[in-house]
C-alpha cells in the first residue's frame, strides 16, 4: 500500500494548480460520497455528514460552502446516496442536489462499489456589479455586455461514475471516479434598460452569461496501521483534475482509543492543515484550519472548517431455533 500511494503522489505532483470548479474541502477523508458515487452505502450503515467550510478569512466575496451527505447500505445488493451542497463566491452560487447508487460485489478481502450519481446543478449571479467605468447595477446605466446587469440563473442536469473499494476490515481503501460527465454549458441572455439622461432617450443592451461545467476527475487511497490496540495511522491522499489543473491533497490522521484524532494535510502550494476531532457513540466532531502558504497568505487569515457526522449500524436480530425431544413430551 505504500508504494500505491508513493506512485500516486509522484505522478501528479508535477501537474499541480488550482482551478477546478467543484467546492474544496479539506477534511476530504470523511466525504467520500460526494465525489465517488460508488461509497454510497458501502460501510454498511445509515451514515450523514454535514460540512461548513469559510475559505480565505478576511477576503471579501471569500467562498463559503455547506454540504450534507446521506448514506445508506443493505439496499437492492447496494447502497444509496443523497448530496446536497451550496458553493458561494462573491456574486457567484452553485447549488447541487444528486442521487447516487452503487451495486455491491464481494472482491478478495474486500467489496466493489459501482456507483452512478445523477442530479442537478444551478448556477446563479446576483449583486452589484461595478464596471471599468464606474457604472453599476445600482445606478443601472452598465453598458459591458459581458455583465448579467439583471442577474443571471441557470440549471440543467448532472452525471457522475465511481468505483470503490474497500476492504471488510476497513483498513483500505481506494477509489476513482469522475464527475460532471455532461459537461454541461449554463447559458443565459437578456437585456438592461437605461433610463433617459437628458435630452439622451432611454435605450437597452444585451447582456450574456455563458458558463461550463467542466469534468472532474478524482482518486482516493487510505491505509489505516493499527499500532497495538489503542493507537492507528491512516496516510491518504486525494487528487482532484478537471485535465487543465491537477491538485493534491496528502493527509495523515492518528486515532487514539477509537475517540480522538488528530492529523494534518498539505496541499501542495497552497496550505497546511491542522485537524483535530472526537468520535463517541456513533457521533464524530471536527475541526480543521488551513494556513495559507500560497502567494495570497499575506492577506487571508487562513480557512476554517466544521464538520459533523453521525453512523448507526442497524443489527440484525438472531433467529432462535429450537426443536422438540420426544423424550420429554
Amino acid at each position: 500500500m505504500k508504494k500505491i500511494l508513493t506512485i500516486i503522489a509522484l505522478s501528479v505532483t508535477s501537474l499541480v494548480t488550482f482551478a477546478q470548479q467543484d467546492a474544496q474541502f479539506s477534511m476530504n477523508m470523511f466525504n467520500r460520497l460526494s465525489i465517488n458515487p460508488g461509497y454510497a452505502g458501502t460501510n454498511k450503515a445509515l451514515c450523514g455528514v454535514l460540512l461548513y467550510r469559510q475559505q480565505w478569512n478576511n477576503f471579501p466575496g471569500a467562498p463559503k460552502t455547506f454540504l450534507f451527505s446521506l448514506d445508506y447500505g443493505e439496499i437492492a445488493h447496494g447502497g444509496l446516496g443523497l448530496t446536497v451542497d451550496q458553493d458561494a463566491l462573491g456574486f457567484d452560487k452553485t447549488f447541487k442536489a444528486k442521487l447516487a447508487y452503487s451495486f455491491h460485489q464481494v472482491l478478495g478481502p474486500g467489496m466493489l462499489g459501482i456507483g452512478l450519481d445523477v442530479g442537478m446543478i444551478q448556477k446563479s449571479l446576483q449583486g452589484n456589479f461595478i464596471a471599468p467605468d464606474g457604472t453599476s447595477t445600482a445606478t443601472n446605466t452598465g453598458t459591458d455586455v459581458a455583465i448579467p446587469w439583471n442577474g443571471a440563473k441557470s440549471t440543467t442536469y448532472d452525471l457522475g461514475l465511481g468505483l470503490y473499494y474497500t476492504t471488510f476490515n476497513d483498513k483500505l481503501y481506494v477509489g476513482i471516479s469522475s464527475l460532471h460527465l455532461t459537461q454541461s454549458d449554463f447559458k443565459k441572455t437578456g437585456t438592461v434598460t437605461h433610463p433617459r439622461v437628458g435630452n439622451n432617450p432611454a435605450y437597452t443592451t444585451p447582456w450574456g452569461y455563458d458558463y461550463v461545467e467542466a469534468r472532474h476527475y478524482y482518486v482516493m487511497a487510505g491505509y489505516r496501521f493499527d499500532i497495538g490496540d489503542k493507537f492507528a495511522l491512516t496516510p491518504s491522499i486525494l487528487t482532484k483534475s478537471d485535465a487543465a489543473s491537477t491538485q493534491l491533497d496528502i493527509n495523515l490522521l492518528a486515532k487514539w482509543n477509537k475517540m480522538v484524532f488528530i492529523g494534518a494535510s498539505y496541499r501542495l502550494t497552497d496550505a497546511i492543515v491542522a485537524i483535530v476531532g472526537l468520535e463517541w457513540k456513533g457521533f464524530k466532531f471536527g475541526y480543521s484550519y488551513d494556513i495559507t502558504t500560497s502567494t495570497i497568505k499575506s492577506h487571508s487569515n487562513g480557512t476554517h472548517e466544521i464538520m459533523l457526522g453521525y453512523c448507526h449500524k442497524f443489527v440484525k436480530p438472531e433467529k432462535k431455533h429450537g426443536h422438540m425431544n420426544e423424550r420429554f413430551l
